[in-house]
């Protein structure tokens, strides 16, 4: 369970046991988890599920995805790399 970066309470890895799922990222801060698809081709995220998160702290994760979006791409790439 790999930790690629931890910024504003916000803790977001990846699990190494979800077989061949594409690529997505799970977030945890206090009791709020979530789970995003990363769509490298269009530059865009899909919320997989989200639990105990407001729509405020839905935008801050969204925009700390987004900014960065290309590490976490990186990331995990090495990360299915080195299984």
């Amino acid at each position: 369970m790999p930790t690629l970066l931890l910024l504003f309470g916000w803790r977001l890895f990846f699990y190494a046991n979800e077989g061949n799922e594409p690529i997505h990222v799970h977030c945890r801060k206090g009791d709020m988890e979530c789970k995003y698809w990363i769509d490298e081709d269009y530059f865009d995220i899909q919320e997989a599920y989200s639990y105990g998160l407001s729509p405020r702290d839905k935008k801050q994760i969204r925009k700390i995805i987004f900014e960065h979006f290309d590490y976490i791409v990186e990331q995990w790439n090495q990360f299915q790399e080195s299984r």
